[in-house]
Protein backbone atom coordinates (compact mmCIF):
# COMPACT_ATOMS: atom_id res chain seq x y z
CA UNK A 1 0.00 0.00 0.00
CA UNK A 2 2.69 2.41 0.93
CA UNK A 3 4.14 1.36 -2.67
CA UNK A 4 1.72 2.03 -4.39
CA UNK A 5 0.59 5.52 -2.16
CA UNK A 6 3.98 7.21 -2.92
CA UNK A 7 4.17 5.73 -6.56
CA UNK A 8 0.74 7.54 -7.50
CA UNK A 9 0.98 10.95 -5.38
CA UNK A 10 3.55 12.47 -7.49
CA UNK A 11 0.50 11.86 -10.26
CA UNK A 12 -2.25 13.51 -8.23
CA UNK A 13 0.03 16.30 -7.28
CA UNK A 14 0.96 16.86 -11.29
CA UNK A 15 -2.98 16.82 -11.76
CA UNK A 16 -3.61 18.99 -8.71
CA UNK A 17 -0.88 22.15 -9.78
CA UNK A 18 -3.68 22.79 -12.54
CA UNK A 19 -6.32 23.97 -9.88
CA UNK A 20 -3.66 25.33 -6.91
CA UNK A 21 -0.21 26.54 -6.20
CA UNK A 22 2.30 24.72 -4.44
CA UNK A 23 2.54 26.40 -1.21
CA UNK A 24 -1.56 26.76 -1.17
CA UNK A 25 -1.34 22.32 -1.39
CA UNK A 26 1.29 22.08 0.90
CA UNK A 27 -0.61 24.05 3.52
CA UNK A 28 -3.36 22.07 3.33
CA UNK A 29 -1.53 18.96 3.23
CA UNK A 30 0.75 19.90 6.61
CA UNK A 31 -2.85 21.51 7.79
CA UNK A 32 -4.76 18.07 7.71
CA UNK A 33 -1.82 15.78 8.38
CA UNK A 34 -1.29 17.59 11.92
CA UNK A 35 -5.24 17.93 12.65
CA UNK A 36 -5.02 14.15 12.10
CA UNK A 37 -2.55 12.97 13.81
CA UNK A 38 -3.06 15.38 16.48
CA UNK A 39 -6.47 13.38 17.14
CA UNK A 40 -4.97 10.18 16.82
CA UNK A 41 -2.28 11.23 19.35
CA UNK A 42 -5.01 12.42 21.33
CA UNK A 43 -7.20 9.77 21.51
CA UNK A 44 -4.01 7.22 22.41
CA UNK A 45 -3.40 9.60 25.56
CA UNK A 46 0.40 10.53 24.04
CA UNK A 47 -0.76 14.02 22.05
CA UNK A 48 3.06 15.97 22.40
CA UNK A 49 3.86 18.02 25.26
CA UNK A 50 5.13 21.16 24.28
CA UNK A 51 7.11 22.41 27.11
CA UNK A 52 9.65 20.05 25.70
CA UNK A 53 10.43 21.93 22.76
CA UNK A 54 12.71 24.14 24.55
CA UNK A 55 16.58 24.64 23.55
CA UNK A 56 18.55 22.60 21.30
CA UNK A 57 15.45 20.23 20.85
CA UNK A 58 13.26 23.43 20.09
CA UNK A 59 16.00 24.41 17.25
CA UNK A 60 16.06 21.02 16.07
CA UNK A 61 12.34 20.92 15.12
CA UNK A 62 12.58 24.80 14.00
CA UNK A 63 14.87 23.53 11.50
CA UNK A 64 13.28 20.39 10.84
CA UNK A 65 10.09 21.88 9.62
CA UNK A 66 11.77 24.16 7.63
CA UNK A 67 13.58 21.33 5.58
CA UNK A 68 10.28 19.50 5.08
CA UNK A 69 8.03 22.40 4.30
CA UNK A 70 10.97 23.15 1.29
CA UNK A 71 10.92 19.65 0.26
CA UNK A 72 7.11 19.79 -0.26
CA UNK A 73 6.90 23.02 -1.64
CA UNK A 74 10.11 22.76 -4.17
CA UNK A 75 9.20 18.91 -4.92
CA UNK A 76 5.48 20.90 -5.95
CA UNK A 77 7.53 23.75 -7.95
CA UNK A 78 9.76 21.19 -9.88
CA UNK A 79 6.49 19.16 -10.95
CA UNK A 80 5.63 22.70 -12.83
CA UNK A 81 8.48 22.17 -15.22
CA UNK A 82 8.70 18.11 -15.40
CA UNK A 83 6.88 14.83 -15.46
CA UNK A 84 5.68 12.59 -12.41
CA UNK A 85 7.77 9.92 -14.00
CA UNK A 86 10.68 12.11 -13.82
CA UNK A 87 10.47 13.51 -10.80
CA UNK A 88 10.36 10.28 -9.09
CA UNK A 89 13.72 8.69 -10.37
CA UNK A 90 15.49 12.05 -9.67
CA UNK A 91 13.87 12.15 -6.09
CA UNK A 92 15.53 8.79 -5.86
CA UNK A 93 18.79 10.85 -4.81
CA UNK A 94 17.72 12.02 -1.38
CA UNK A 95 18.34 8.42 0.23
CA UNK A 96 21.80 8.68 -1.47
CA UNK A 97 22.17 12.36 0.25
CA UNK A 98 21.06 11.13 3.32
CA UNK A 99 23.14 8.23 3.26
CA UNK A 100 26.21 10.54 2.69
CA UNK A 101 24.89 12.60 5.41
CA UNK A 102 25.50 9.74 7.94
CA UNK A 103 28.78 9.69 6.96
CA UNK A 104 29.43 12.89 7.46
CA UNK A 105 27.72 13.49 10.34
CA UNK A 106 27.45 10.59 12.30
CA UNK A 107 30.34 8.72 10.97
CA UNK A 108 28.22 5.58 10.01
CA UNK A 109 29.62 3.61 7.71
CA UNK A 110 29.55 3.46 3.70
CA UNK A 111 30.92 0.33 2.44
CA UNK A 112 31.89 -0.83 -1.01
CA UNK A 113 28.57 -2.49 -2.00
CA UNK A 114 26.60 0.78 -1.54
CA UNK A 115 29.55 2.55 -3.44
CA UNK A 116 28.82 0.69 -6.75
CA UNK A 117 24.68 0.62 -5.81
CA UNK A 118 25.29 4.34 -6.08
CA UNK A 119 27.14 4.63 -9.05
CA UNK A 120 24.94 1.93 -10.83
CA UNK A 121 22.02 4.68 -9.98
CA UNK A 122 23.92 7.65 -11.06
CA UNK A 123 24.14 5.68 -14.73
CA UNK A 124 21.08 4.86 -14.34
CA UNK A 125 19.52 8.06 -14.38
CA UNK A 126 21.74 9.31 -16.80
CA UNK A 127 19.76 6.73 -19.27
CA UNK A 128 16.89 7.69 -18.32
CA UNK A 129 17.21 10.95 -19.54
CA UNK A 130 18.85 10.25 -22.53
CA UNK A 131 16.90 11.99 -24.81
CA UNK A 132 17.15 14.94 -23.13
CA UNK A 133 20.68 14.82 -21.72
CA UNK A 134 22.30 17.35 -24.13
CA UNK A 135 19.45 19.92 -23.07
CA UNK A 136 20.41 19.23 -19.62
CA UNK A 137 23.59 20.30 -19.68
CA UNK A 138 23.51 23.02 -22.33
CA UNK A 139 20.99 25.43 -21.73
CA UNK A 140 18.34 25.95 -19.16
CA UNK A 141 15.30 24.85 -20.18
CA UNK A 142 12.14 23.93 -18.17
CA UNK A 143 13.30 20.09 -17.86
CA UNK A 144 16.69 21.61 -16.91
CA UNK A 145 15.27 23.47 -13.93
CA UNK A 146 12.83 21.25 -13.12
CA UNK A 147 15.51 18.54 -12.46
CA UNK A 148 17.45 20.80 -10.74
CA UNK A 149 14.92 22.08 -7.99
CA UNK A 150 14.01 18.33 -7.50
CA UNK A 151 17.78 17.68 -6.27
CA UNK A 152 17.27 20.80 -3.72
CA UNK A 153 14.27 19.14 -2.66
CA UNK A 154 16.39 15.95 -2.26
CA UNK A 155 18.95 17.77 -0.35
CA UNK A 156 16.14 19.39 1.95
CA UNK A 157 14.86 16.41 2.55
CA UNK A 158 18.02 14.21 3.25
CA UNK A 159 18.81 17.42 5.92
CA UNK A 160 15.03 16.57 7.41
CA UNK A 161 15.61 13.17 7.94
CA UNK A 162 19.27 13.80 9.63
CA UNK A 163 17.65 16.35 12.04
CA UNK A 164 15.08 13.98 12.48
CA UNK A 165 17.25 11.22 13.52
CA UNK A 166 19.19 13.16 15.49
CA UNK A 167 15.37 14.32 17.42
CA UNK A 168 14.35 10.62 17.69
CA UNK A 169 16.73 10.65 20.81
CA UNK A 170 14.41 13.01 22.57
CA UNK A 171 11.22 12.36 20.88
CA UNK A 172 8.66 9.71 19.61
CA UNK A 173 8.72 9.95 15.70
CA UNK A 174 5.15 10.32 15.93
CA UNK A 175 5.76 14.16 18.18
CA UNK A 176 8.67 14.93 16.11
CA UNK A 177 6.09 14.91 12.79
CA UNK A 178 2.92 16.34 14.69
CA UNK A 179 4.95 19.38 15.77
CA UNK A 180 6.76 19.63 11.60
CA UNK A 181 3.50 19.51 10.53
CA UNK A 182 2.15 22.22 12.82
CA UNK A 183 5.14 24.29 12.44
CA UNK A 184 4.61 23.82 8.60
CA UNK A 185 1.33 24.92 8.16
CA UNK A 186 2.06 28.20 10.60
CA UNK A 187 5.28 28.97 8.46
CA UNK A 188 2.92 28.33 5.43
CA UNK A 189 -0.11 30.65 6.28
CA UNK A 190 1.46 34.31 4.72
CA UNK A 191 1.83 32.29 1.02
CA UNK A 192 -0.92 29.92 1.03
CA UNK A 193 -4.26 30.51 -0.91
CA UNK A 194 -6.90 28.84 1.07
CA UNK A 195 -9.60 30.37 -0.57
CA UNK A 196 -8.31 28.39 -3.71
CA UNK A 197 -10.44 25.52 -2.62
CA UNK A 198 -13.67 27.90 -3.68
CA UNK A 199 -12.51 26.81 -7.66
CA UNK A 200 -12.12 23.18 -7.19
CA UNK A 201 -14.43 20.76 -8.94
CA UNK A 202 -15.09 17.15 -8.13
CA UNK A 203 -11.82 15.86 -9.48
CA UNK A 204 -10.16 18.80 -7.69
CA UNK A 205 -11.24 17.90 -4.56
CA UNK A 206 -10.56 14.25 -5.01
CA UNK A 207 -7.31 15.01 -5.63
CA UNK A 208 -6.54 17.41 -2.67
CA UNK A 209 -8.04 14.66 -0.14
CA UNK A 210 -6.30 12.16 -1.73
CA UNK A 211 -2.85 14.38 -1.67
CA UNK A 212 -3.78 15.32 2.20
CA UNK A 213 -4.62 11.64 3.57
CA UNK A 214 -1.67 10.35 1.51
CA UNK A 215 1.04 10.75 3.88
CA UNK A 216 -1.03 9.27 6.39
CA UNK A 217 -1.69 6.31 4.69
CA UNK A 218 1.39 5.67 3.11
CA UNK A 219 3.70 6.15 6.33
CA UNK A 220 0.73 3.81 8.23
CA UNK A 221 1.18 1.29 6.13
CA UNK A 222 4.98 1.73 6.37
CA UNK A 223 4.48 1.55 10.29
CA UNK A 224 2.94 -1.47 9.87
CA UNK A 225 4.84 -3.35 7.80
CA UNK A 226 7.91 -2.75 10.04
CA UNK A 227 5.50 -4.99 12.57
CA UNK A 228 5.57 -8.18 9.59
CA UNK A 229 8.64 -7.50 7.34
CA UNK A 230 12.30 -7.09 7.70
CA UNK A 231 13.42 -3.79 6.78
CA UNK A 232 15.89 -4.59 3.57
CA UNK A 233 12.22 -6.66 2.29
CA UNK A 234 10.31 -3.31 1.93
CA UNK A 235 13.59 -0.94 1.14
CA UNK A 236 13.65 -3.08 -1.87
CA UNK A 237 9.51 -3.38 -2.16
CA UNK A 238 10.16 0.34 -2.01
CA UNK A 239 12.77 1.26 -4.51
CA UNK A 240 9.89 -0.08 -7.32
CA UNK A 241 7.92 3.04 -6.52
CA UNK A 242 9.34 4.84 -9.92
CA UNK A 243 8.75 2.10 -11.93
CA UNK A 244 5.00 2.37 -10.39
CA UNK A 245 4.87 5.96 -11.11
CA UNK A 246 5.94 5.41 -15.01
CA UNK A 247 3.21 2.43 -15.33
CA UNK A 248 0.06 4.41 -13.88
CA UNK A 249 1.48 7.85 -15.85
CA UNK A 250 0.79 5.75 -18.99
CA UNK A 251 -2.30 4.21 -18.02
CA UNK A 252 -3.88 7.42 -16.74
CA UNK A 253 -3.09 8.79 -20.05
CA UNK A 254 -4.52 6.07 -22.06
CA UNK A 255 -7.69 6.65 -20.06
CA UNK A 256 -7.85 10.43 -19.63
CA UNK A 257 -5.06 11.82 -22.40
CA UNK A 258 -6.21 15.34 -21.98
CA UNK A 259 -5.93 14.96 -18.19
CA UNK A 260 -2.00 13.86 -17.87
CA UNK A 261 0.87 13.63 -21.11
CA UNK A 262 2.49 10.27 -21.83
CA UNK A 263 6.21 10.11 -20.62
CA UNK A 264 7.50 9.48 -23.80
CA UNK A 265 10.77 7.07 -23.18
CA UNK A 266 12.14 5.42 -25.95
CA UNK A 267 13.49 2.25 -25.07
CA UNK A 268 17.26 3.67 -23.19
CA UNK A 269 14.92 5.69 -20.96
CA UNK A 270 12.94 2.56 -19.84
CA UNK A 271 16.11 0.63 -19.27
CA UNK A 272 17.93 3.50 -17.33
CA UNK A 273 14.98 3.78 -14.91
CA UNK A 274 15.21 -0.22 -14.33
CA UNK A 275 18.77 0.41 -13.24
CA UNK A 276 18.29 3.46 -11.29
CA UNK A 277 15.83 1.49 -9.56
CA UNK A 278 18.52 -1.92 -9.25
CA UNK A 279 21.08 1.01 -8.10
CA UNK A 280 18.46 2.43 -5.59
CA UNK A 281 18.21 -1.58 -4.16
CA UNK A 282 21.53 -2.10 -3.86
CA UNK A 283 22.09 0.72 -2.17
CA UNK A 284 19.47 -0.11 0.48
CA UNK A 285 20.01 -3.68 0.72
CA UNK A 286 23.89 -3.12 1.20
CA UNK A 287 23.39 -0.87 4.38
CA UNK A 288 21.12 -3.70 6.00
CA UNK A 289 23.01 -5.56 8.72
CA UNK A 290 22.73 -9.30 8.90
CA UNK A 291 20.77 -10.34 11.78
CA UNK A 292 22.67 -13.26 13.62
CA UNK A 293 20.47 -16.67 14.52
Amino acid sequence: MTALMWGTLAIALKMLLVYMDPYSITWYRMLVAAVILGCILALKGQFPDWRKLKGKTGLLIAIATLALTGNFVFYLISLDFISPGVAQVVIQLAPVFLLTGGVLVFGESFNRTQFVGLIVLVAGMLLFMNQRLQDLFSKMDDYSIGVVIMIVAAIVWSIYALIQKQLLKELRSESILFWVYLGSALVLIPTADVASVESLDALGWALLAFACLNSIFAYGGFAEALDHWEASRISAVLTLVPLLTLGFVELIHWWFPERLASENLNLLGYCGALIVVTGSAITALAGQKKVST
